[in-house]
């Protein structure tokens, strides 16, 4: 893939924004917060980071990408099809009865899915294998893992974790979504994260922490993480749920929460501003 500008990966952020709530409402059903806060990350790994090929989605010599938190898979398909995998057209038949588009991504169903996921925590064992696995061949690929904050609480991502750092599986990234919202509430609420630099830092991983919607810091976070050949990296990515969309953002409500078609026109207004305010601010 041609690597884009940072100035061209927020248009990319925010054309995959206006898919994700055009998706949602025609599916009725779904996860809006999480998916529109990981556009900007999405953006940039698939569209600047990432070594793959659309045209050949098996390509041996591709970076992998697994998706722990199933659930905002919106953004992960809406990703895919700007990137070529299969047609935008598509994107509108998410949850749909015979679709591809699952509510949680299937890794027979669409070309560019690594893996199936769903149950939290789950993806961090699985990316863990992988790293190992083509450690173990010497290849270079890189994995790249995207967990939630909520995920957190669960006992196997640390199984994981421990696992990666005693074997210094430097060929693996994991960006964390630090949106600070679960489906019952606040994270620190509902069972408090902090101090996770020091958790992930005690299991000998090393940890960055950056604005997750400032374009220029994913990816220099992603390049550093590529120079540390000593043990895995964790990306801590600080966002506000519902990025983009006023009156979802930071509010817990929204996320497993679709919109409704006068809140999706409001949200696509909003977006459509939003890409000619980038526009006019880089001519």
């Amino acid at each position: 893939m041609q690597k884009l500008s940072v100035n061209e990966l927020k248009y990319k952020a925010n054309d995959i924004r206006q898919d994700i709530i055009q998706m949602l409402l025609a599916a009725g059903s779904g996860h809006s917060a999480g998916p529109l806060d990981m556009a900007d990350v999405f953006a940039s790994l698939y569209f600047n980071i990432m070594e793959h090929e659309p045209s050949n989605p098996k390509w041996q010599g591709r970076d992998r990408l697994v998706l722990s938190c199933g659930h905002i898979n919106p953004v992960l398909y809406a990703t895919l099809a700007e990137a070529g995998y299969f047609p935008k057209e598509e994107l509108l038949t998410l949850r749909k009865l015979g679709t591809r588009l699952h509510g949680h991504p299937h890794n027979l169903a669409l070309p560019g899915i690594e893996t199936s996921s769903g149950p939290l925590a789950q993806g961090s064992s699985q990316a863990v294998g992988m790293a190992l696995a083509l450690k173990m061949d010497r290849l270079k690929n890189q994995v790249y893992l995207i967990v939630s904050d909520g995920e957190q609480q669960e006992g196997q991502t640390w199984e994981a974790v421990m696992f990666a750092g005693k074997n210094k599986l430097h060929n693996i990234t994991a960006i964390m979504d630090r949106n600070n919202i679960q489906i019952d509430g606040y994270t620190e609420d509902v069972m408090p994260l902090e101090n996770l630099r020091a958790k992930y830092e005690a299991f000998n991983w090393h940890v960055l922490e950056i604005d997750g919607h400032n374009i220029q810091q994913i990816l220099d976070a992603c390049n550093e993480a590529k120079a540390i050949y000593e043990k895995p990296t964790i990306i801590i990515a600080h966002t506000i749920a519902g990025k983009g969309v006023d009156f979802m953002e930071g509010d817990y409500k929204w996320h497993g929460s679709p919109p409704n078609k006068e809140q999706a026109k409001i949200a696509l207004d909003e977006l459509r501003t939003l890409r000619g305010q980038i526009e006019s601010e880089h001519q």
